[in-house]
């Protein structure tokens, strides 16, 4: 790549939200045409969706205290659409041999590149509790959506259960939107989050807008209850959910009464599509996260590819922009260009201060790993696949699967249409806590194309013959 004058070197973004929008935009400054590829319709990502057209909310009412930066994205990206080639409403299904292999309206396209940054955010996180398969049972992530995109509310009384700063952000945006919120649950104990202050004072103005979600929630009447530890979510097949049981602090079992219930765990990182380009990989003992290794500018162990954003590290949307900057910048100094080093050791030293209040955020807001081995067996903790707990434990003891991706073939755990995206971490935890060895040793399950499900489309007399061929064998 060195060498290559920059107006014809092929440099591919994935993702088009934060990260995507700022590397794209550094690209460009210095001469590149970077295609940009990405799933959504418009740019901005899952924390700037954009609403549809015909929709006329404020910014003000759609992204609250970050009105002006997801404004900042939006009108970023807009000025560069002449100077790149977009691809919206395309799913990168997979990466081979330095090509990108996309498809949109069910046609494919294959993508050559010289580099490729990788800003593929991140998804929710989510531990198990019996009843959570119920209708009704949704994630932070889908809850947000689902107010953003179609200005619904997941019920008429939400209960919002979980940990972490999206936890009072979705239910506070519920409560502005004239939604019934019944009640805020957090498996985080309140006086973790005084002994993670100091850290989470690396970034006073993203720490004051929690604060002040958390006391708007309060003075609407709203009960937030912090140390609870879920037990069931109630209902039935055909009504769907009615309420959660939980224990609180104290250890007393309270029932709240609601119809739909939202729930998450901080985000995950979204790796497939790194794991397709053989990055290396390494666990994080303190999120109990499996991350690509990257450097600090965002060079993957694969020549050439570099990762951005919460794809890389959960580091937070203002954090992507700054991640989006470096990873375009080592690809830009990788290519030969001239780069400032002042300009590099700035947005190093933003990171920095990011990185540091990520650190506060995990130990205000822990993953309670420790709920994984307390489940029952009946509950259910691969959703597509309807595998439950006892299951899965059953693979580790009769079968000696210790190891998630033989556990995956044990007893399909993971093979569903998400991929493991909601049950992998759990699972994984389950299957340790089973085996008695460290969550770490229990790996990770591997990414392999496609990541996500393709369209198929038909168009071939023969083909479709003999797919009814095989239809009628089957019946």
């Amino acid at each position: 790549m060195v060498g290559r004058a920059l107006n014809t070197l092929k440099v591919v973004i994935i993702g088009a939200g934060p990260a995507g929008v700022r590397a794209a935009q550094t690209l460009v400054a210095a001469g590149v045409r970077p295609t940009v590829i990405d799933e959504g319709r418009r740019a901005g990502g899952q924390i700037y969706r954009r609403q549809p057209d015909n929709f006329t909310r404020s910014l003000e009412t759609l992204y609250g205290t970050e009105a002006s930066r997801a404004q900042g994205i939006h009108d970023t990206f807009d000025g560069l659409v002449d100077q790149i080639d977009y691809l919206p409403e395309t799913l990168v299904w997979n990466i081979s041999d330095g090509r990108v292999f996309a498809v949109s309206e069910k046609r494919e396209t294959t993508i050559e590149y010289d580099a490729l940054i990788i800003c593929s955010g991140a998804t929710d996180r989510l531990m198990p509790v019996k009843g959570w398969d119920m209708a009704g049972v949704y994630s932070l992530g889908g809850s947000q959506v689902a107010l953003k995109s179609q200005a619904v509310s997941i019920g008429q009384r939400v209960i919002f259960m979980g940990t972490g700063p999206l936890l009072y952000l979705v239910a506070s945006q519920y409560l502005k939107a004239g939604a019934g919120v019944v009640a805020v649950l957090d498996t985080s104990s309140f006086i973790k989050r005084v002994v993670a202050a100091p850290k989470l004072m690396s970034a006073p103005d993203a720490l004051i807008n929690g604060l002040k979600f958390t006391l708007a929630l309060k003075a609407a009447g709203v009960p937030v209850l912090t140390g609870i530890r879920p037990l069931e979510i109630t209902g039935d097949v055909e009504s769907g959910v009615s309420g959660l049981i939980f224990e609180t602090g104290a250890g007393e079992h309270r029932e709240i009464k609601g119809d739909a219930v939202a729930m998450g765990y901080h985000l995950r990182p979204e790796t497939q599509l790194a794991d397709l380009t053989r990055c290396e990989f390494a666990f994080d003992e303190k999120s109990h996260l499996w991350y690509p290794k990257v450097d600090e500018d965002g060079r993957a162990t694969t020549a050439n590819v570099y990762l951005a954003g919460d794809g890389a590290r959960i580091l937070g949307a203002r954090a992507a922009e700054v991640s989006g900057k470096l990873a375009a910048l080592a690809c830009l100094k990788d290519a030969g260009a001239p780069v400032l080093d002042n300009e590099i050791m700035a947005l190093r030293q933003d990171m920095a201060c990011w990185k540091r209040f990520a650190t506060g955020l995990r130990e205000a807001f822990p993953w309670p790993a420790e709920q994984a081995a307390k489940l029952p067996d009946e509950t259910v903790v691969c959703r597509c696949e309807a595998i439950t707990a006892g299951e899965l434990r059953r693979t580790v003891n009769a079968m000696g699967a210790k190891e998630a991706n033989r556990a995956k073939a044990f007893s399909r755990v993971g093979m569903g249409r998400c991929q493991g995206r909601y049950c992998a971490l759990a699972g994984a935890e389950i299957i340790a806590a089973a085996a008695g060895i460290p969550v770490s040793e229990a790996g990770r399950l591997r990414g392999q194309a496609p990541v996500k499900p393709l369209p198929i489309c038909i168009e071939d007399d023969e083909a479709a013959a003999a797919i009814s061929t095989v239809r009628e064998l089957t019946k």
